[in-house]
């Protein structure tokens, strides 16, 4: 009966050819599990490899970057090696994972987060010195926290010659290169605009609960303040609930900010709560699936467009496509055909279409 069996392979393999076996993909998530970003990103990340028949794995280090390097330490030097291992550079972890890679035979690809200028000088990253370091795919966070304080000036009452408009701004995690340039976006739109004081940052840690204590305090000690920035959903829904225990109200006595277009800053763009939203990057971790896939199947994807690609998927979403993004969430696939954004067989003037634009069609 084995005999026959094996016949049996044998005979498969000589009219198809060898079957393929689908490549392994492990994601650090640096998230958590209740955070509506992250598991949006792993849902869009989970859609990708459906349909691309990659094995994917998905781990949340609970924003604790201990966990994020026990599970490398793990994934690298432990017996079940995935053949891809995808990361975000949070809080600076990603000089240890790569030594932690070295002689491992995993291959790494970096999303959201990359390497800092600093970073790259002090490891001297050329693809020789790391050949396992495929490449990062990044948003344009400096972009996205200029375009949010300029939207948010926009929007705001005009005020009389001499007066001046306060600004709170509530940024990430000090330590996190998107925080940082998401606020330098936001010092660049300052500097163009004189009649605005920012009265002051604070780092909320990327938390509603931080963001929620520290607005109860700001709110008290700047009651003029009408600009509200803040870097991600989560303390915008905190600083929210401070301020809507001032008696005042969002998006007439305040204008509001924020980045993630999860349901609940969707539906707060929607009802006027959130008067400036930018979104779109939950789908980096999709899109770096879409080239692994393509690298798994000899293409060279340095060719089409760089090692390290930033995209402007950072775009500011009306309510139009905030009810689009809405409907999009509850698909399973999200109405994207991954297979038809290889580069497979393209000339190399081709450029992957990663944007937003690619979701709403």
């Amino acid at each position: 009966m084995l005999k026959f069996f094996c016949t049996c392979l044998l005979m498969l393999g000589a009219l198809y050819g060898p079957i393929a076996r689908a490549e392994s993909v492990l994601f650090l998530n640096p998230g958590t599990t209740g955070e509506a970003f992250w598991v949006s990103y792993s849902r869009f990340m989970q859609a990708a490899a459906t349909e691309l028949h990659v094995d994917l794995r998905i781990q949340y280090s609970d924003r604790k970057s201990e966990n994020t390097l026990k599970q490398a330490r793990e994934a690298l030097q432990g017996p079940n090696r995935p053949d891809y291992l995808v990361f975000v550079n949070e809080q600076y972890i990603a000089p240890q994972i790569l030594r932690l890679a070295r002689g491992s035979g995993v291959k790494l690809f970096m999303v959201n987060n990359a390497l800092t200028p600093d970073q790259v000088r002090l490891l001297g990253a050329h693809p020789d010195q790391h050949p396992d370091w495929l490449g990062s795919l990044v948003p344009n966070d400096e972009e996205g926290g200029y375009l949010m304080l300029k939207e948010l000036i926009r929007l705001h009452p005009p005020v009389a010659a001499g007066q001046v408009i306060e600004l709170l701004a509530f940024s990430g995690l000090k330590i996190t290169p998107a925080a940082q340039l998401r606020e330098k976006g936001l010092m660049r739109a300052l500097a163009e605009h004189p009649e605005v004081r920012l009265r002051q940052l604070v780092y909320g840690e990327w938390t509603r609960e931080r963001a929620y204590e520290q607005g109860r305090l700001l709110f008290k000690r700047y009651p003029n303040a009408s600009l509200i920035w803040t870097a991600n959903d989560e303390m915008f829904a905190g600083a929210l609930q401070a301020y809507a225990e001032t008696g005042r109200l969002p998006g007439r006595d305040a204008v509001f900010g924020t980045i993630n277009n999860s349901p609940m800053a969707l539906q707060a763009l929607l009802d006027g709560r959130l008067s400036v939203l930018l979104g779109g990057h939950f789908s980096l971790g999709g899109w770096a699936l879409v080239q692994l896939h393509d690298y798994d199947q000899g293409v060279d994807i340095s060719q089409y467009g760089g090692r390290d690609v930033q995209i402007p998927l950072l775009q500011l979403i009306d309510r139009a496509q905030a009810r689009r993004l809405m409907t999009l969430g509850v698909k399973q696939d999200y109405g994207v055909d991954f297979q038809k954004l290889s580069a497979k067989g393209r000339p190399v003037s081709y450029r992957y279409p990663f944007s937003l634009q690619t979701l709403m069609r």
